[in-house]
């Protein structure tokens, strides 16, 4: 399945229905007077989120969205049926913008959550509205109203607590394939991964907390160098950065630093959110040479620094433990905010 995060569609409500021009034809009643009843609503454009989608592919296909019209007004004072709503599923994490404006019109993170894009057409009166003193057989209606027309950006960003970041080749689709029954493409030859990966990593209660893979972080991404802010705005929503080190590379305490670079030009947030480190590939190095990386790298972060081989799966369930006492440190910070306020 291709991973899609970016879509444009175009979204066109349904017209209100016209009114009716009737009159009252009935046995014994010689003055029936007006009867036209009034259209019905338009159907309005709504976006739903599901959390059984997890890219907007189906939007690559399908760009024109339209609800139902409503129905023309009837005899009798009979107001016409409302169009049928058009429902849209779109992943959990999806932002909303207006095309044409920029603005934001919402953020739908929780399944079900909904939003209405674009609002029906009001029906237009029939003539029954227009009876008066003055006027005893109007024999005029009011067309139904236009609905709403929009074009709209969707862009996906994955909602995931841990985000494992680090340059191409650090192991980062091995660290997850290990942790998690996920299994990206991973090969013994140097090549970067192209789309995220989701894996859920279980807790010793059971509980399952996503780990998100994030491709495509090289020098320059936060100038949209590379795969750049394709997938530089997935970690936005995480709540801990895992930095996955490859111990072997040419300079691992350059390839740190590149990273946090990225990091900070990108913004959003994101030097500030809490990282673990974590040397992979120590079944490559000897003893010397991972005791001098850990001392040179503890002079410039405070954050907490593991050695792990995530072929071997040495030194992982050390590193996951953190990030579960990590986890549980921010909830206990939040809940702490909420009963101060």
């Amino acid at each position: 399945m291709q991973f899609i995060d970016l879509a444009e569609i175009e979204i066109v409500a349904g017209n209100g229905g016209d009114g009716m021009v009737a009159f009252r034809r009935e046995k014994y009643v010689p003055a029936g007077g007006p009867a036209g009843g009034n259209g019905g609503w338009g159907g309005s454009v709504i976006l739903v989120a599901s959390d059984r989608l997890q890219t907007l592919l189906d939007f690559r296909y399908a760009r024109l969205f339209k609800a139902e019209d409503g129905k023309k007004g009837g005899p009798n004072n009979c107001t016409g049926a409302k169009g049928c709503d058009r429902i849209i599923e779109i992943p959990c994490g999806t932002i909303i913008y207006d095309a044409d404006t920029g603005e934001v019109l919402g953020d739908l993170t929780t399944n079900g959550e909904t939003l209405c894009v674009a609002k029906g057409g009001k029906g237009g009166l029939g003539n029954k509205h227009f009876l008066s003193n003055s006027n005893r057989a109007p024999e005029y209606a009011l067309p139904g109203l236009e609905g709403e027309i929009k074009r709209l950006r969707l862009e996906l960003k994955l909602i995931a607590e841990v985000g494992i970041i680090g340059l191409p080749n650090a192991g980062k689709s091995t660290l997850i394939s290990s942790l998690s029954s996920a299994r990206p493409k991973i090969a013994d030859y140097p090549f970067t991964t192209l789309v995220p990966n989701l894996g859920v990593v279980r807790k010793p209660t059971g509980d399952g907390t996503v780990f998100a893979d994030i491709p495509g972080l090289i020098s320059g991404a936060s100038d949209g160098v590379g795969l750049g802010h394709d997938f530089l705005r997935h970690i936005e929503r995480t709540r801990i950065l895992l930095h996955l080190i490859d111990i072997t590379a040419e300079n691992p305490i350059a390839d740190y630093q590149t990273i946090q670079q990225e990091l900070e030009a990108y913004g959003q947030g994101l030097p500030e959110r809490p990282q673990i480190i974590a040397f992979n590939k120590i079944d490559a190095v000897d003893q010397e040479t991972l005791e001098t990386l850990i001392a040179e790298l503890t002079q410039l972060t405070a954050a907490p620094i593991f050695t792990v081989s995530a072929v071997t799966r040495n030194g992982l369930d050390t590193l996951v433990q953190k990030v579960w006492s990590v986890l549980d440190t921010e909830e206990l910070d939040t809940e702490q905010l909420l009963r101060s306020i």
